[in-house]
């Protein structure tokens, strides 16, 4: 009987009751896509840097980073790998160290980075990041990858011939031909305008360093968190300085996480103007039934039903909410899930040094999807609990008796 009563008094007043469904439906609609399209930037710029760029965790010498030396090396860098590899943890060693790069009557100050290319495959996707030519092959050693904006400075492109000029580690003057194999396409500020990409064999040889390795780039499995995977690679790198991506940049991951406050920020918003919505409409929908109300006090109807009444009436319009509003959301989230958003014209638009993503994809889990269904629920509970009180502990004799 509750339910019949319910559903009648619903739509005793359609167009209120069409417009709070509908608001309702709104905002879970719009919710339930943007927290999926937040959490597909926040995982989008994460995997930007730690792909292409940064791994998961990094280890180095001690004092490197603070002050980067071609002399500050890992001293048993295959040793280290081996470990990590065996706790299924892929990681790969790189070589740094600076020069100057020219081509025609162009030079410029470059970053030198030595790579094993079939190791760093496993770790970085910075070979997926070519624009045109191709990646190293260590059976090309006088070959070199370099940044974008490098190679507009220089005026050179894939096929073209570069000078590298450097100092050896024995304080020979090191120098060398290289032909570019391929120019990366925008990945972040400092590869862009420095980055020579070369096989790990050839830097070798040119700063006459036969051993160590200034970084280990490690990637984490799937399942482990940061924080744990950054705890695994200390204990295995013993006093080695090892810092998981987030300690490397801070700013990077203070902005990423700043993004979920302002998700929040956003859900709180939108779900209060539900709430004083749903809020409005029990309240008129009480008093236009005062005397209805009194009435039924008087028939011998308890508070208790009164109040599972008019809980009920919005738990209906809820409902209907629900079901609509998760209908329309779940094709549009498949969509951005699959096809994203194209961000074509923000593609080579750098947040904090790094590039952004050329298309904005959603990343929809079970709780980007119940997070904001069970916010609205919680929101328009708080909206109605108060008209439903009220109508609940009305007095008979005076609700009877209003005009």
């Amino acid at each position: 009987m509750l339910l019949r009563m319910a559903w009648r008094n619903l739509w005793r007043n359609p167009r209120r009751s069409v417009v709070t469904t509908l608001a309702m439906t709104l905002a879970l609609w719009v919710m339930v896509l943007y927290s999926g399209l937040i959490e597909g930037y926040w995982r989008g710029m994460e995997r930007g840097v730690v792909d292409l760029e940064f791994g998961d965790v990094q280890i180095h010498a001690r004092g490197y980073l603070e002050s980067p030396s071609l002399y500050k090396t890992i001293p048993d860098p295959d040793a280290v790998l081996a470990r990590l590899d065996a706790l299924g943890y892929p990681a790969s060693a790189r070589l740094l160290g600076g020069g100057l790069a020219a081509a025609g009557d162009q030079s410029v100050g470059v970053s030198l980075r030595g790579v094993d290319a079939a190791r760093d495959a496993r770790v970085c996707r910075i070979s997926d990041a070519v624009a045109t030519g191709s990646w190293l092959d260590p059976s090309d050693p006088h070959a070199v990858v370099i940044g974008r904006r490098l190679a507009q400075a220089l005026g050179v492109g894939a096929g073209d011939d570069l000078v590298v000029v450097t100092q050896g580690a024995d304080g020979s003057l090191a120098n060398d031909l290289y032909q570019v194999r391929g120019v990366l396409k925008t990945v972040a500020d400092g590869t862009d305008r420095t980055a020579v990409f070369m096989n790990a064999a050839a830097f070798r040889q040119l700063f006459v360093l036969p051993r160590g390795a200034h970084q280990i780039m490690v990637r984490r499995p799937d399942d482990v968190p940061l924080a744990t995977a950054g705890a695994v690679v200390r204990g295995v790198a013993g006093d080695l300085d090892t810092r998981t991506w987030a300690e490397l940049l801070p700013v990077v991951a203070g902005m990423l996480e700043s993004t979920r406050s302002m998700a929040f920020v956003v859900f709180a918003t939108v779900y209060l103007a539900v709430a004083i919505l749903v809020l409005n409409a029990m309240l008129m929908a009480v008093f236009e039934r005062i005397r209805e109300l009194g009435v039924l006090k008087a028939l011998g109807v308890g508070p208790l039903r009164v109040l599972a009444l008019m809980l009920l009436e919005s738990a209906l319009q809820t409902g209907i909410a629900v079901l609509v509003g998760m209908g329309l959301a779940l094709p549009a989230a498949y969509y951005l899930s699959e096809y994203g958003i194209d961000a074509g014209k923000l593609a080579g638009v750098s947040l904090a040094g790094h590039a952004m993503p050329a298309t904005w994809y959603g990343v929809y889990s079970r709780e980007s999807l119940s997070g904001p269904l069970v916010m609205l629920l919680v929101m328009v509970l708080l909206g109605v609990l108060y008209p439903a009180v009220k109508a609940a502990w009305i007095r008979p004799v005076s609700a009877m008796r209003h005009v």
